[in-house]
């Protein structure tokens, strides 16, 4: 069994401001897509520039927090927030979904294509393999926070944690921040290196993620509140994975627009 190293969820604090690690995380993946973005951009046909990149990303932060916070309240528990209206704004009390982030992520490349002339599938394919970086901050965030850890286990990889309870679990935040985060990267940074079809590479993410993600999720504890949401198996997270990965697989399949027969 391994020893979960406990850190301090306050990375920082200046008399009233407290600088948390799960909202640097945040940050840092924010700017690894900003970095990442301007370099791709920068390459000779490209087809951007780095003055949108800048744009895009700056659009996606408000997409993926008000996204990713909605998405919570309406996919997890809405039941408490319609008692507790105000507290859909509380960010800072925790509580933010992936998938919503997606749908957010999704309207904000819809919307800023538009304003410069450019599809909703040009757009993804440029955006899809800024986002594992971040995926993989996020997750090491939960790790720190001591939240979303697995199931009960005792293969050797398992660990105590502080709101856990007594039993050893898997440490899901880590399998997931290896998975979606640095394979997925590998992945999408090598596909889309060389041209690939409209909606290719945002394709091989949706399918890669939600792979990936309904993977883990055997060994995610789900949300106590929620349980088992489908047979007595299925998470919520693996049921909202499955849309995911039709559409990657679509994608990835179509035939290019004017292909025979």
């Amino acid at each position: 069994m391994l020893t979960y190293p406990v850190i301090d969820p306050v990375a920082l604090q200046i008399g009233p401001l407290a600088a948390r690690w799960y909202g640097l995380m945040y940050a840092a993946g924010f700017a690894s897509a900003w970095l990442l973005g301007r370099w791709r951009a920068s390459r000779p046909g490209s087809g951007w520039t780095t003055v949108q990149v800048d744009d895009l990303i700056t659009w996606l932060v408000a997409g993926v927090v008000l996204g990713g916070r909605l998405g919570y309240v309406v996919f997890y528990d809405p039941s408490y927030y319609l008692a507790h209206p105000l507290e859909s704004l509380a960010i800072w009390h925790g509580g933010m979904s992936f998938h919503g982030g997606v749908a957010g992520v999704v309207l904000v490349c819809w919307l800023y294509g538009r304003s410069i002339g450019k599809s909703l599938l040009e757009v993804g394919d440029v955006i899809a393999p800024l986002v594992p970086p971040g995926l993989f901050a996020g997750r090491i965030g939960n790790f720190i926070n001591g939240e979303l850890w697995g199931r009960v286990t005792d293969a050797p990889l398992g660990m105590i944690f502080p709101t856990g309870g007594p039993l050893p679990r898997h440490p899901s935040q880590l399998y997931e921040a290896a998975l979606e985060g640095l394979l997925l990267f590998a992945i999408l940074w090598v596909y889309s290196a060389k041209p690939r079809q409209r909606g290719a590479v945002g394709g091989l993410f949706l399918l890669g993620y939600g792979s990936f993600r309904f993977f883990v999720e055997f060994y995610r504890q789900p949300d106590a509140h929620l349980g088992f949401v489908a047979l007595d198996f299925f998470s919520m997270g693996q049921l909202l994975c499955l849309p995911m990965i039709i559409l990657g697989l679509w994608l990835l399949l179509r035939r290019p627009a004017g292909a025979g027969a």
